[in-house]
């Protein structure tokens, strides 16, 4: 009995020490349980705006760090060369046109001339019974309805002909329809230019790169948490962003992405413990809505720290609570 009182005291002291170790291995040095911080930095998705075929570049009409909207027509490409073939592929088609009007009055022809030699030919047939003509008539009156039968054939034949060509030269039409309206490049999406790579006058290839646009909806920051931890963060998680540029602001975000595979620690990120080289990449992003009230202060490469809830039921403390500029003039 006595030897039972000394041993509760050391498991009890046991436990405690146990559970102690597990919360400094989960916590966040300088934050609650529950929460973890790393740094990051601030990421803007980019789109190309690039031409799909060569040309003069006639117009540019936006400059480095426009807002543009989404089909906002960003350059315009000379297509005086395009037009040029337009006009002679329009005129291809009438000539197709008219090619099949040619061809159906043969038809026309054709069948009256089959029906003629038909006629001939039965009579002759009936001449023939009655012993007033002979079978060479009949014979040639035969061969002249297959003549006509083969013309009528060789008509029908011109007027598909006719038709495709028609058909050929209208898909030529709607080809080069396609390719002045390729001439004016517009805007995947909404954002702002970040950079303008070619001023008017410039000749480039097909693939060529106009303009750089970044997405303002789409603002993410990628961190990477240790591997004792990613376990513990669930997609849909709240997050914090804080940058290092405004640190009196505190950005509301979710984790939206978790890297299945682990990676070595990069060298431009610091972790608080070393030790753990094994890294798993997460991302948070930025809600949209919030984003198109604050898109003025969107900036690639910002950098900061993003916080992270590693237990639902922890509580954000006061200095993350959530704090924004003013909305006031934001957007104008």
């Amino acid at each position: 009995m006595r030897k039972s009182v000394v041993v509760l005291p050391v498991v009890v002291v046991g436990l405690a020490a146990a559970g102690w170790y597990a919360w400094s291995a989960l916590a966040t040095p300088g934050l609650p349980p529950g929460l973890y911080k790393a740094n990051g930095r601030i990421e803007v998705e980019h789109f190309d705006v690039a031409t799909k075929l060569p040309g003069r570049v006639s117009e540019v009409r936006f400059r480095e760090g426009d807002l543009v909207g989404r089909d906002d027509i960003v350059a315009v490409f000379d297509s005086a060369d395009l037009l040029a073939q337009r006009a002679a592929a329009k005129a291809a088609v009438a000539r197709a046109e008219q090619g099949i009007v040619q061809a159906s009055a043969a038809v026309t022809s054709a069948k009256a001339s089959l029906a003629l030699a038909e006629v001939e030919m039965t009579r002759a047939a009936e001449l023939l019974d009655r012993a007033v003509s002979p079978q060479s008539t009949l014979d040639q009156r035969r061969a002249q309805r297959d003549v006509a039968a083969a013309a009528l054939a060789a008509a029908e034949a011109s007027v598909g002909a006719a038709t495709a060509a028609r058909d050929a030269a209208v898909a030529e039409v709607a080809l080069i329809d396609v390719n002045i309206a390729d001439m004016t490049l517009k805007a995947p999406t909404a954002g702002r230019v970040e950079y303008r790579l070619v001023d008017p006058g410039a000749v480039m290839a097909a693939g060529g790169k106009v303009a750089t646009l970044l997405d303002l909806s789409d603002v993410t920051m990628t961190i990477f948490l240790p591997t004792r931890l990613v376990g513990r963060v669930r997609l849909g998680a709240d997050a914090r962003i804080v940058l290092d540029a405004a640190p009196d602001y505190v950005v509301p975000a979710k984790v939206t992405f978790v890297s299945s595979e682990a990676q070595f620690t990069p060298k431009t990120v610091e972790t608080a413990d070393e030790r753990e080289k094994l890294m798993y990449r997460v991302k948070v992003r930025i809600d949209s809505a919030l984003l198109d009230t604050y898109r003025d202060y969107v900036k690639a490469g910002l950098t900061g720290d993003a916080y992270v809830l590693t237990d639902p039921a922890a509580a954000w403390p006061d200095k993350l609570a959530v704090r924004l500029p003013s909305a006031t003039g934001v957007g104008q």
